[in-house]
């Protein structure tokens, strides 16, 4: 993982259902490899007791392309003894301009999710 404090990448996971955020996903960081057409990964990670998972990229490897963050909710929801509709969510997004501070939260219930670019 990057050092947190150069990462243009963040994520905040909340488990909405119980209002309190999702700690201990796993989660996965990949980018589009555009010729071969193949997700290569990047990086992997647990999000800590806040639901972030600090350092995911460093702003040398952010380059413009097309990512995708992948979050195993199924494990995470059967750590805590339930069931869930998704056993995983990826969330696929491009970014041009790699200078720039992406956020995306993932909000989540066992049947439900939400995602927004935050800043």
């Amino acid at each position: 993982m990057a050092a947190a404090e150069s990462s243009p990448l963040t994520t905040h996971v909340l488990n909405t259902a119980d209002g309190v955020p999702a700690a201990k996903m796993a989660l996965t960081l990949h980018r589009l490899d555009s010729k071969l057409m193949i997700w290569n990964m990047l990086s992997v990670g647990t999000t800590n007791k806040d639901g972030r998972c600090p350092g995911l990229i460093s702003r040398e490897a952010f380059t413009p392309g097309m990512y995708k963050l992948r979050f195993e909710t199924g494990l995470y929801w059967e750590s805590l003894g339930q069931t869930s509709f998704y056993p995983y969510v990826e969330v696929v997004f491009t970014i041009t301009d790699p200078e720039q501070r992406f956020h995306l939260p993932l909000l989540m219930s066992r049947f439900s999710y939400s995602t927004y670019r935050g800043s």
